[in-house]
Order: structure tokens, then C-alpha cells, then sequence
């Protein structure tokens, strides 16, 4: 029995290294071809994630005190097109929602919650094909790999969203209307150092929700540049983008941000390595740290690993408002379509304010009062 266990373990590394680093003819192939797909409802199967570590409330992940586990979900379903999602947008309230794979197609649907908040299941889902600026589907293989969504207006049911797609690199305008994703009406002008991206290419799109730049598009890409030890991001100011630099910590690579009310950008940051497998990572970078010629670092909120705590390759974010007012964080995982050994996960968190989150420290730190 040891000897299999350790076959299983040797497996899970091998397939996660070989989709993590993108390489392989393997990882290619079962990627579903979306070019015929018509749009469709789709069943989802949502189980329940009781516990974000593995090893009880304060062992495997490092929480900032801000940072309140909510409840997640592992999520299947029977249709082969379900997986590989890498870009996820939320309404205001977290209940709709609209998420793009990298096998080119999108989801819509909402999320149900339990009387206590908890997520429990997704509802009215429906999939089908991005298209082309002609209306049709994405014929080629190359062209259909959406890495990163975000709302540039309205709500995941009505509304405007940017898709980022690297291999081809572009960033376009697409509608949605009742809950459908409709074809691109524009693209951007893309950074003339797109050129000097790795494969791997723009992989996190945000728009600012607040602070002097509000309503501006931010893009990150996940490596950094050839040549250089620091990440790029981009900002577009009057449709022209300009660019700032975010601090490289330990080799973690950018899957995707979300902006915060007060203009500050929450990176969800990834690393697989052979002796420690995959870890994650979520920042807060400042306000202040967006803007052109900036270089930012900001402060972490979170960092697990896969043997300990019950994440997977988590390539989406979104964040939205939970019924008392709080800030939520949702983020979301990429399967490679590889079912046997990878997940698609759903995790949400509360993201506290600075002053409440010490104020709690403080008195679990006091104890509770003496009897009177």
C-alpha cells in the first residue's frame, strides 16, 4: 500500500507540473474544442468545502488577521466542456456571475447561498463558445485561450466585460445581453512590451473600482518579461496604456486581481515547484502603487499550499458584497480539464477593514470578561 500511495502522490506531481507549466502535447489535447458548441444550459454539481485547511481552523494556510473563511465548494459537472476556468466577474451582491475557460468558452449563472452565507450551489447555468468579431466561433485552438475577465460595466447578466486571451495576445470589449456573451465590438491598443511576453501573457484584468483612477483598466502579466526580475502591469489612461512594476516575491506568478472600493488592487499570485508542489498567494497593492512609472509591492493576505489547505490551481478572483455590507473575495480554479487529479474549486472569504480586524485581534488577545 505504501508504494501506491506514493505512485498517486508522484502522479498528482507530474500532471500538475506538466499544466502548470503549460508545456506538453497532453495538456493541449484535453482541452475540448468549443468551435462547434452551441450555447446551452448546463448542469453543475456543487459539494460542500467545510474547512479551508486541511489540517483544522489554524494549521496549513497563512491568514492575514483580516482574512474570515466563509465556505467554498467543489464544484463537477457531467458536460465535457465544464473546467479550465481562469477568469470570473461577480454582481455587487455575489449572486450572478459570468466566467470564461481557456478552452474558449464562458458560463453564466448565479450563486445560491445557505442562511448562514455560506455558498451552497449554482443555478441557472449556461455555457457556450466566445466569438469572433464576425459573430462566429473561435475557429482556431491558438485564438480561444481566454485567461482573465473583468466587468467594464453593468452586471454579469447585462452588461460590458474586457476578456484578456494570450497565445494570440488581445484584450477585447465584449456584451453581454440576458445572460449571453456576445461577440467583441472592439480591442485595445495592447503595450509595445506584449512583444517581450512569454506564452503565458496577460493572465489578470481588473477595472478600478474607486480611488483618482477609477473606471481605468489594470492588466498584469503572470511572468515577467524576458530579461527582467520584476512583473508588469499596465494601466489604460485615455485608451493608452502605460506601464508599472510590481515586486517578484519567490517566484510566484500572477493568475489574476480584483479592485477594492478604495482603488487598491487585491493579485492572486501561483507557484509549483517539484519538492514543495503548489502553493498560492493573494496581495493587496495600494491605490497609490497603481498609476504609470510606479513600483509596487503590497501586503499578503493569504498564502497556502496544496498538501495542506483545499485549494487548487486558483486562476480567478472577483469581488463583491455580502448582505451585512462586508467585502467578499471569491476566487476560482483551472482543472486542466484533468478531472482524475485536479479540482474546480470555489472559495470565498471576508475581507475585514484594517481597524476591525486589530480591534478582533485585541480581544481574542483580552479573553472574554470576568463573571460577574
Amino acid at each position: 500500500m505504501p508504494t501506491k500511495s506514493k505512485n498517486v502522490c508522484l502522479a498528482v506531481v507530474i500532471a500538475l507540473a506538466t499544466a502548470l507549466s503549460g508545456s506538453g502535447a497532453a495538456t493541449a489535447q484535453k482541452k475540448p474544442d468549443t468551435s462547434g458548441m452551441e450555447t446551452h444550459a448546463i448542469e453543475v454539481r456543487a459539494r460542500p468545502i467545510q474547512r479551508f485547511s486541511r489540517g483544522g481552523a489554524d494549521k496549513g494556510a497563512k491568514l492575514s488577521p483580516r482574512l474570515e473563511w466563509r465556505g467554498g465548494l467543489v464544484l463537477s459537472s457531467p458536460s465535457r466542456y465544464f473546467g479550465g476556468w481562469s477568469g470570473l466577474a461577480l454582481a455587487g451582491d455575489g449572486k450572478s456571475f459570468v466566467a470564461v475557460s481557456d478552452a474558449g468558452a464562458w458560463m453564466t449563472g448565479k450563486i445560491a447561498y445557505d442562511a448562514s452565507g455560506k455558498p451552497e450551489d449554482l443555478r441557472d447555468t449556461r455555457i457556450g463558445a466566445l466569438l469572433n468579431r464576425k459573430g462566429g466561433p473561435l475557429a482556431r485552438e491558438r485564438e480561444r485561450d481566454a485567461e482573465a475577465l473583468a466587468l467594464a460595466g453593468g452586471t454579469p447578466s447585462n452588461g460590458t466585460a474586457y476578456i484578456a486571451f494570450e497565445q494570440v495576445d488581445r484584450i477585447g470589449l465584449f456584451k453581454i445581453e440576458k445572460g449571453r456573451l456576445g461577440k467583441p465590438s472592439s480591442y485595445l491598443k495592447m503595450p509595445r512590451e506584449a512583444a517581450r511576453m512569454r506564452m503565458d501573457g496577460i493572465e489578470a484584468l481588473t477595472v478600478l473600482a474607486g480611488g483618482p483612477r477609477k473606471g481605468a483598466l489594470v492588466a498584469f502579466a503572470e511572468h515577467p518579461l524576458r530579461g527582467e526580475d520584476v512583473h508588469r502591469g499596465w494601466i489604460w489612461l485615455s485608451d493608452t496604456p502605460r506601464g508599472f512594476t510590481v515586486a517578484g516575491i519567490e517566484g510566484f506568478g500572477i493568475t489574476d486581481a480584483a479592485s477594492l472600493p478604495d482603488g487598491s488592487v487585491l493579485v492572486l499570485e501561483r507557484r509549483f515547484r517539484w519538492l514543495e508542489g503548489l502553493r498560492v498567494r493573494l496581495r493587496q497593492i495600494d491605490a497609490g502603487s497603481i498609476g504609470p512609472g510606479s513600483v509596487a509591492k503590497g501586503k499578503v493576505l493569504l498564502e497556502a499550499n496544496h498538501a495542506s489547505s483545499e485549494i487548487d490551481n486558483l486562476e480567478a478572483l472577483a469581488v463583491s458584497t455580502g448582505e451585512d455590507g462586508e467585502t467578499v473575495l471569491t476566487l476560482m480554479s483551472d482543472d486542466n480539464y484533468n478531472r482524475f487529479l485536479q479540482r474546480t474549486v470555489l472559495l470565498q472569504f471576508t475581507l475585514h477593514e484594517e481597524a476591525v480586524a486589530e480591534a478582533s485581534g485585541a480581544a481574542k488577545a483580552k479573553g472574554p470578561p470576568a463573571a460577574q
